[in-house]
């Protein structure tokens, strides 16, 4: 198993990395799979909206955009891109810590490669549940 973190020109504000990864890694058992490779690569918004232009032929900025590289259903294997900007601006206008968002977006991107999606308004409301429980098992192990 590995989980990588990487920061492309900026800082990624993690907290706790081991804790984090451990984390990561119990929230993908939990829903029946074992993290092969997974990287995360903090970014700049301007950064991660040439990926969106690049590879997903959007024109918007994002705070995150997960590439799924997995081989078989029950390994995971991918990159996520997040825009440290963007979850600053979105813990402001949210009114949270920037901490909590980071790790929102962080689980956010695993959950995708679990088979969750978003695009719909049921199915927003079923990531963000998940996100949820997902963070309320960090805070019973990072108290």
């Amino acid at each position: 198993m590995a989980i990588n973190f990487f920061e492309e020109g900026v800082s990624s504000g993690i907290r706790h990395r081991n804790k984090t990864k451990q984390w990561l890694k119990s929230i993908a058992e939990q829903k029946g799979y074992k993290i092969k490779n997974l990287n995360y690569v903090f970014c700049s918004d301007e950064y991660l909206y040439d990926l969106n232009v690049q590879f997903l032929n959007h024109d918007t900025y994002t705070d995150i955009i997960t590439f799924d590289q997995s081989e078989s259903k029950d390994a995971i294997e991918g990159d996520i891109y997040i825009s440290t900007e963007r979850v600053k601006e979105n813990a402001l206008k949210l009114d949270t810590e920037f901490q909590t968002e980071l790790l929102r977006v962080i689980i956010h991107g695993l959950l995708h490669l679990c088979g969750f999606r978003d695009k719909t308004k049921t199915e927003s409301l079923g990531m963000r549940n998940e996100e949820d429980k997902a963070l309320d098992i960090y805070k019973e192990i990072n108290p």
